[in-house]
């Protein structure tokens, strides 16, 4: 994380600076997220059981596709509703850096300063 120095306009005190692109999604997002997988997987396994019904005298082996779907989607969908946030994103590749701030005394006057 980068150091931002205060130039003595009103900040003294070092802050840390932030990237808004590396700020995680916000928990309210990710429960609206989940909550919109698990209807969609949920819609699917009702249109498939309602396939499977319509199917069973039409073509069997389609009926037992569409039945196994129904089938194993409800506890597919769980697991996957539960899953944990994503993954902490890595840092940055560029960082604000520190203010160069020239230096007030000229050098050879610096070195007499730190001396006294």
């Amino acid at each position: 994380m980068a150091r931002w120095r205060g130039t003595g306009r009103g900040r003294d005190e070092d802050s840390d600076v932030y990237r808004i692109t590396g700020a995680r999604q916000s928990l309210d997002d990710d429960v609206r997220a989940r909550q919109r997988r698990y209807i969609v997987a949920m819609v699917v396994r009702t249109v498939s059981v309602l396939l499977t019904a319509l199917l069973w005298n039409v073509s069997l082996p389609l009926a037992v596709v569409t039945l196994l779907l129904g089938i194993t989607l409800p506890y597919i969908a769980v697991v996957i509703a539960n899953a944990g946030r994503e993954n902490v994103p890595s840092l940055p590749s560029t960082f604000v850096g520190e203010a160069v701030v020239p230096p007030a005394l000229p050098p050879a006057q610096q070195e007499a300063h730190k001396r006294s």
